[in-house]
């Protein structure tokens, strides 16, 4: 008689464990920092990758962030897009497909992905970027922009628009 034997530990350490290991239909998030509620997120669905050496967690079918600041509690920014990644330990964040951002200031972009790394905290992009100021003038990012995270200061490449000459600095 013989037998044959499989060593079934060996077998599954080579398989794939790059499937979500939690998923969140309707998700409705929100954060607080302090008792202060510093994000709203809603999304279809949420899937989180936490088996694998880079954690993340993906919203496929779109998502909806509003974020507050401690200074302008009443009147949060806004971010949507048709996909966010977010990989939780570099602190690193994308966003793609029709994105949308309103800033608490009333500033308006859209462009087609946008990244955030939060350690730098630093906002980028390398796609046009179309702006819509609160006083209706414009601006156009033809090959990307920078900005800190919180849109206190941006720097746009190869921009063009209709600005008005009251947010234009003049040396002293």
């Amino acid at each position: 008689m013989t037998s044959c034997e499989e060593d079934l530990t060996k077998a599954n350490g080579n398989k794939s464990k790059n499937f979500p290991s939690q998923i969140i239909n309707n998700a409705d998030i929100v954060q607080r920092d302090s008792g202060f509620v510093s994000l709203k997120a809603k999304a279809a669905i949420i899937e989180k990758y936490e088996l694998i050496d880079s954690p993340y967690i993906v919203a496929r079918k779109g998502i909806n962030i509003e974020f507050f600041d401690k200074k302008k509690p009443k009147t949060p920014g806004k971010i949507t897009a048709k996909y966010a990644r977010i990989f939780e330990y570099k602190k690193f964040y994308e966003a793609k497909g029709d994105v949308r951002i309103t800033t608490n200031e009333g500033q308006r972009f859209a462009m087609q992905s946008i990244y955030w790394d939060q350690k730098k905290r630093r906002i980028y992009t390398k796609d046009t970027v179309y702006v819509t100021m609160e006083d209706g003038s414009t601006l156009v990012g033809a090959n990307g922009m920078t900005a800190k995270d919180d849109f206190s200061e941006y720097t746009f490449y190869n921009s063009s628009g209709d600005v008005s000459s009251k947010r234009l600095k003049t040396p002293q």
